[in-house]
């Protein structure tokens, strides 16, 4: 096989493949054993009609076809390893000349990865937040836990802002009631946002008894879109009270048995999420800032496809909430049409550090190994909230452990140019990333540890 290479543009090429007929022998032998399968000649048992028989009933052509059928992806295939072109798309296959028994020749038209070089990316420097932990972030995690365990106590007043009511609500268009729009004791936070506009204006102000009629335009449902009165009647006001921050406090939402202890515990967690941070934001910015230094050009089918897919989620996601176009862009605090601006401008950022990516590993000859898969298969499957092993019989059955693997060597290739940056933080202090890896790997072996003492010290009990 003779395979030339011609571009047509920076990201398009046509690939000339001549092909001597004795390399077509495998298929052409499978193209007779499947034309034998689909015939029926009087005299001959399906599958064992010969050769010469489905020529003269049937002619060549039919058993060429199907060669070709067989034979032009594998070819294909060949070809684009032989010449190490990137293929982006699905390719424009055309036979140009077939003289049977000599030769074929086919030409295949195909967007590919367009060739550049990687700029130097040792010593960039990057930027990251500071992994200081204030007074504040302790903070900002005390007030969450006593969020999550506030108590709600009635109240004989109008409900206020971050009050939770009790109400009924239901809806009529034309003075007919709407079914689906009716809901009772419906528990609801004032200004949590909800999408009926006009709601949580409405509701302050309003004491336990209080009813109120409103107009506004349904987000939902069969009537989504039209002007509606919707009526709501208060039944109970409630204001959430919060926990004090003292040693039973500690006690009742923590292992600990003091306040100080449970401050502590909550520091070294900011602070291990923050290094976190800084390692994730070390990487993502690296990239970025290698991206900036080169101009690739993109395949228009790469970027259409990445886009469509961008929209196929959207639509499936607007499905999924229940509410009209119109209400699940306000809900985002969005517009469609910025929404499409937003997908074409990632699609593009997206296919353009992809490349790069792909090039990094082939430069650093990045593999995966067995146990990576295996981590990242449990880790996607947490995520999911399925199982390991389904999600794995998932990926082997849809032939997507492919694009597992490539993500996870694009995210080693990340690491690759986050590690060769020069990093400080916001305040101009340098970032020692291995020095990082090092402190949370022994963490997680301390960790692993005091659990391995634990059931330890279970299974002695037990004994």
């Amino acid at each position: 096989m003779k395979t030339a290479v011609e571009e047509l543009s920076p990201t398009r090429v046509k690939l000339t493949v001549e092909v001597p007929f004795e390399e077509l022998e495998p298929s052409l032998k499978a193209a007779y054993k499947k034309v034998a399968q689909q015939v029926r000649v009087p005299g001959f048992r399906p599958g064992k009609v010969p050769a010469r028989i489905i020529e003269q009933r049937f002619g060549r052509a039919v058993v060429l076809e199907e060669t070709l059928n067989d034979a032009l992806p594998k070819l294909y295939g060949q070809a684009v390893d032989e010449t190490e072109v990137f293929p982006v798309s699905r390719p424009e296959i055309e036979v140009t000349k077939l003289e049977d028994g000599k030769q074929v020749e086919f030409t295949a038209e195909v967007d590919v990865r367009p060739a550049f070089d990687i700029p130097d990316y040792e010593g960039i420097e990057v930027t990251v937040p500071s992994a200081e932990v204030t007074d504040a972030d302790i903070d900002a995690q005390l007030d969450a836990l006593r969020q999550r365990f506030a108590t709600l106590t009635g109240v004989d007043r109008p409900a206020q802002n971050r009050d939770f009511v009790v109400m009924d609500l239901s809806a009529s268009i034309d003075g007919e009631e709407l079914e689906e729009q009716a809901a009772s004791d419906v528990s609801y936070e004032v200004g949590a946002g909800s999408v009926l506009q006009g709601l949580d204006d409405n509701l302050v102000g309003m004491a336990a008894g209080d009813e109120k009629v409103f107009t506004t335009r349904l987000v939902g449902g069969e009537h989504a879109d039209q002007e509606a009165e919707v009526k709501i009647k208060v039944k109970s006001v409630k204001e959430k009270v919060l926990p004090e921050l003292n040693d039973e406090f500690a006690q009742l939402t923590s292992e600990f048995d003091t306040l100080d202890e449970l401050k502590e515990s909550i520091r070294a967690q900011v602070r291990r999420n923050k290094l976190i941070e800084q390692v994730q934001q070390a990487r993502e910015k690296a990239l970025e800032a290698v991206l900036a230094k080169i101009d690739i050009p993109l395949p228009e089918s790469a970027v259409n496809a990445e886009i469509e897919a961008r929209k196929h989620n959207l639509e499936h996601q607007i499905a999924e909430s229940g509410l009209s176009r119109d209400a699940f862009f306000r809900l985002y605090s969005t517009t469609e049409e910025e929404r499409l601006r937003e997908f074409e401008e990632n699609a593009k950022k997206a296919i353009k550090a992809g490349f790069l990516l792909d090039k990094i590993v082939k430069q650093e000859e990045i593999g995966v190994a067995e146990e990576e898969l295996t981590q990242f298969v449990v880790r996607r499957a947490m995520e999911l909230g399925v199982a390991p092993n389904t999600l794995a019989k998932h990926l082997a059955d849809n032939d997507q452990l492919g694009l597992a693997m490539v993500e996870i060597v694009r995210e080693k290739a990340k690491t690759v140019l986050g590690d060769a940056a020069k990093v400080v933080d916001e305040n101009g202090n340098e970032v020692d990333l291995k020095a990082i890896y090092a402190e949370l790997n022994a963490e997680a072996q301390g960790q692993s540890a005091d659990q391995s003492a634990g059931e330890g010290e279970s299974q002695k009990g037990d004994e």
